[in-house]
């Protein structure tokens, strides 16, 4: 089956469980290959072919996660089954395991797919400050994901508060759109995640856009640490 996919897989290849709705025990399984959308693997019981199924995958000792998901195509390789499944259901909690742990197993396929190529950081015009939280001017390369649209894009920070993030990029954000949003920070830890909706975007140079993101929550220990880097 030919795989249109706009979301990075990434490539993990890890020894995991997974128990379906209603079973009593854990089914060995490998994870080849993972993203916030979907995932490909290998087991050896029968899963019934375009169906929807529950289940808990237990990718590692602190990365379970409960999930439904669509079995998209099924093949058999070297004796084993092979299932591609689109995840129908999955906490935002989930989400966040699932990019953690390919970060902490498979960190060079996030540096390799995701923050190679950023866009070259880029002037903007100045915009009207109307803001309860102090704004500092912060680069930093930086991934979004728009779920909603399968899209994900790259940009680098214009400035960053504990409420909001200014960003500049290639890709045109659509404003009252949520998205989850990862900033690279150079202090030799894990990308910082956080969520927001786009409040606004203006091209400043053609095929250029900067735009504000209102973040869900105000995260000053995030702000923090954007700082101290």
């Amino acid at each position: 089956m030919h795989e249109r996919r706009k979301l990075t897989r990434w490539c993990t290849e890890r020894q995991a469980k997974v128990k379906l709705a209603g079973a009593e025990a854990f089914a060995e399984c490998t994870v080849s290959d993972i993203n916030l959308k979907g995932a490909k693997i290998c087991l050896k019981i029968t899963l019934p072919k375009d169906t929807l199924v529950k289940f808990c995958l237990q990718l590692g000792e602190d990365f379970s996660i409960e999930a439904e998901a669509w079995i998209v195509w099924h093949r058999i390789i070297n004796g084993h089954n092979m299932y591609g499944l689109y995840f129908t259901k999955l906490r935002d909690l989930d989400r966040e395991k699932i990019y953690q742990f390919v970060y902490r197993h498979s960190p060079q396929e996030i540096h390799k797919q995701w923050w190679r190529d950023l866009p070259e950081k880029k002037g903007g015009g100045a915009m009207q400050d109307r803001r309860v939280f102090e704004r500092f001017k912060v680069q930093l390369p930086m991934r979004f994901l728009d779920s909603s649209r399968n899209q994900e894009g790259q940009a680098n920070t214009c400035d960053i508060s504990a409420k909001g993030v200014g960003c500049l990029g290639n890709t045109e954000l659509t404003p009252a759109t949520l998205i989850e949003v990862w900033l690279q920070i150079p202090d030799q830890g894990e990308p910082l995640y956080t969520r927001g909706q786009i409040a606004w975007s203006k091209e400043v140079e053609p095929q250029v856009w900067r735009a504000g993101i209102n973040l869900e929550k105000a995260d000053l220990m995030g702000l923090s640490r954007v700082l101290r880097a």
